[in-house]
Parts: C-alpha cells; sequence; structure tokens
C-alpha cells in the first residue's frame, strides 16, 4: 500500500471511530481475529498475531467462529471442493508458511471437517483463563504436528503437555453459556458480513485472508 493511501485509509477509520464513539476513545489499535481451528490460512495468520501486536502496540481480540455454519450461511465453500482451486491452494499454504518460517503440515484425519469441539474448546479456554495455552497448542497440533484431535488419547496428551486440565476444559466446554457463546459470535460474524477465515477488523473495517495483515499492520502501526 502507497503512503498516501496508507494515510487515506487510516483518516476515514478515524473519521468512523470519530463519529461513532467519541474522539477520546482509539478503537484503531484494537484488532479482532475472527478464526476457525480447521482454516489452515488462519492457522498461519495466527502464527503472526504476537509479532503483529509487538510491532503496534495493538491489543488482539481473538474471536472462535464456526466456519462451517459461516460458508453455509453465506452459500460459500471451501477452496478444497473445487479440484484445481484446492490443488493449488495446497501450494499456495505450503508457499506461505515457508515465507512466514511457520512449521505446517496438512492435516489428513477426518476431524478436520467438523470443529465444533475445538471451536467450543477455543470459548471455553477464554472463560477459564487458560486460552494462552489452549490456542497456540490446538494450532500446533492441527497444522504444525498434523495430529488427529478427533481421537480424545491425542487431545489429552495434547493438552496435558499444554499444563491445562483436560477434564476441566472439556467439561467447560460442553456448558450450555459456551454452546451459546459460539452460536453468537458465529452470527455476528455473519451479520457483519463474515464470509470465510481468517477474517479482521479494525475500527468496524473488515479485511478477508492472512494475505491482509500487512494492510491491517499499517494501519494500527500509523494509529496515535
Amino acid at each position: 500500500m502507497k503512503r498516501s493511501e496508507q494515510t487515506s485509509l487510516l483518516g476515514a477509520f478515524r473519521e468512523m471511530e470519530s463519529a461513532r464513539r467519541g474522539p477520546k476513545e482509539n478503537h484503531l489499535k484494537q484488532l479482532e481475529f475472527l478464526f476457525d481451528y480447521g482454516s489452515p490460512f488462519s492457522y498461519l495468520a495466527s502464527t503472526q498475531m504476537p509479532g503483529l501486536a509487538a510491532r503496534t502496540g495493538a491489543t488482539v481480540v481473538y474471536r472462535p467462529i464456526l466456519l462451517g455454519a459461516v460458508l453455509k450461511a453465506t452459500g460459500n465453500a471451501s477452496p478444497m471442493t473445487i479440484p484445481a482451486k484446492g490443488k493449488y491452494m495446497a501450494r499456495e499454504l505450503q508457499r506461505t508458511a515457508a515465507r512466514l518460517a511457520a512449521p505446517f503440515k496438512p492435516n489428513p484425519h477426518p476431524f478436520i471437517t467438523n470443529t465444533l469441539k475445538l471451536m467450543r474448546g477455543a470459548v471455553a479456554a477464554q472463560k477459564l483463563g487458560t486460552f494462552e495455552r489452549w490456542h497456540p497448542a490446538i494450532y500446533r497440533a492441527v497444522w504444525a504436528d498434523a495430529l488427529d484431535l478427533g481421537d480424545d488419547a491425542v487431545m489429552m496428551r495434547v493438552l496435558a503437555r499444554a499444563g491445562i486440565r483436560a477434564a476441566d476444559l472439556l467439561a467447560a466446554a460442553d456448558r450450555p453459556d459456551v454452546k451459546e457463546e459460539l452460536r453468537a459470535n458465529t452470527d455476528a460474524a455473519v451479520s457483519r458480513g463474515v464470509f470465510g477465515a481468517p477474517t479482521f477488523f479494525v475500527a468496524g473495517e473488515m479485511f478477508w485472508g492472512n494475505d491482509r495483515l500487512s494492510w491491517v499492520e499499517e494501519i494500527l502501526g500509523a494509529a496515535e
């Protein structure tokens, strides 16, 4: 993005924020990250969040969503359902991972098509205060180690290595309030125009795809 374009976009965001919230609040320094553990590009984006936050001073707000429900509600579909596109995307994942120096292995296990338990687990971890350990452990298990998290024994070992009491977290993931929050996150995402993952919001402006992270960082970095 050219400097003039960045300045213009940032100015527009500031005007919108001032009109909505008042001049004393700086919501340009908050980044909402909507993700699903079944999305490999969300994983790659997630590996960049700590560095982006450190460089820009932004607060990252992690929003677990159920990508399958978003795709169904918006009439969208995984690119892997289209053979030619799926072949290209598989190569693009490898190239992007190499560029980001992020470990990556395709996950061949069936659980990856239904991440409901994992996403409820993310909400539960947020409520229990263990999300900072849960989140990287799950993404690493799924997309760096290609483990089968549909196997309860494997899941228990992953949580144990992360220092998480598996029984407590899995019990919390089955609570009605956790299920409702994931549903609400997903419904809100659709109402805001989300159609895939990863999706980012800065000052109410939506950016889709990890290839838009450079735009997001420029906006966050330029915000006072």
